[in-house]
């Protein structure tokens, strides 16, 4: 058995939308989803048309729009994630029919369907909620958020609430304290310019 693309990036988009909508009601784009999660939109475009369709994200349209996930966190489990959008976990050759030998079963058949149910029974009984609380999940969120207000702040746009708690949040204040350097510099820099060459 081996999941593709289509169930892991519907796991890791759904998750990425839970941590991000957990402490508000905001709704969240795609493109933010896309570019901590390096996923392209026109992929997330399609798999959240299906992850819609079967009720477990609801969007709004407009400025401020974006998805939101339709049911609580405990009730959404990654099981139901990965068949909203057509993926199986069926180890079997023949998905489970056992007619993969000439429309007869083959010798391992058994193996391969107890092993599909053992991995369907896991994933259902994992929900966003219990995601939510495993080792790593918040610290990798952590850091795709800061390596997302870092880009933003390269860019020379302003730094959201959501980036500069993040920030602010950093160990030591390291980055906070890098930043304020780099501003200092580029004042006393600005300022001996001034100097030199007077308006």
């Amino acid at each position: 058995m081996r999941l593709t693309t289509r169930g892991r990036y519907a796991v890791t988009a759904l998750l990425d939308l839970a941590l991000q909508t957990k402490d508000q009601s905001n709704a969240v784009s795609l493109s933010d989803i896309a570019k901590r999660q390096s996923i392209s939109i026109s992929y997330l475009e399609q798999l959240f048309s299906k992850l819609r369709k079967k009720g477990i994200v609801s969007s709004t349209r407009g400025a401020s729009g974006g998805y939101r996930l339709a049911h609580p966190l405990n009730e959404i489990d990654v099981m139901t994630i990965i068949t909203a959008v057509d993926e199986s976990v069926n180890a079997t050759k023949c998905g489970g029919e056992g007619n993969c030998q000439g429309g007869a079963m083959c010798l391992t058949h058994d193996l391969w369907y107890a092993l599909s149910n053992h991995i369907e029974s896991y994933l259902k009984n994992i929900t966003l909620a219990q995601l939510l609380e495993m080792e790593n999940v918040q610290s990798v969120s952590d850091r795709q958020r800061l390596l997302d207000a870092r880009a933003l702040s390269l860019a020379g746009l302003d730094f959201s609430e959501t980036a500069e708690d993040v920030l602010d949040a950093s160990v030591n204040g390291n980055i906070n304290t890098s930043i304020n350097n780099n501003i200092e510099t580029i004042t006393l820099v600005t300022q001996g310019y001034n100097e030199v060459h007077p308006v």
